[in-house]
């Protein structure tokens, strides 16, 4: 049985469950991909995502790299196919991203860099959001939310 907490937050009361449950701060995808280069060149011409660590292995071959937008990090890691060269990836799998620029002036920056929209920048109850798919077969859709 959880016993709960009050705690003073700011000027609100919160309650938690004790023992406390999970509490995350941030996300980061780690993905597998089949041509690291063309991945990275995908996520930083396309997207516009920017380079950041790279992972070498003992020859010294780049094997992994953090690519940043803003706030959020994926890295993105070479697949040494020791699973098979033709499994499928992405698969039962997307990304959600938020941002507070325009989604349309967003997906069409993306298109005028030779990318290719899954969705078109659609209204949603909660916002608007447009998607694409990574070179991989990764899904990421990228919203904004509604302004109050």
């Amino acid at each position: 049985m959880s016993e709960s907490t009050t705690t003073e937050v700011g000027t609100d009361r919160q309650t938690r469950a004790q023992p406390e449950t999970l509490r995350l701060r941030s996300t980061t995808p780690i993905i597998t991909v089949n041509d690291l280069q063309a991945s990275r060149r995908w996520y930083s011409d396309v997207l516009g995502f920017v380079a950041g660590d790279e992972w070498k292995n003992e020859e010294g071959e780049v094997m992994g790299v953090q690519m940043r937008a803003g706030a959020v990090e994926f890295n993105l890691n070479q697949d040494d196919f020791a699973k098979g060269r033709d499994r499928p990836k992405g698969v039962g799998f997307r990304m959600y991203c938020n941002t507070v620029q325009d989604i349309d002036e967003v997906a069409a920056a993306i298109k005028a860099r030779g990318g290719t929209l899954d969705m078109e920048p659609t209204d949603m109850p909660w916002g608007r959001v447009f998607a694409v798919t990574d070179p991989d077969g990764f899904k990421i859709s990228i919203g904004k939310e509604k302004e109050a």
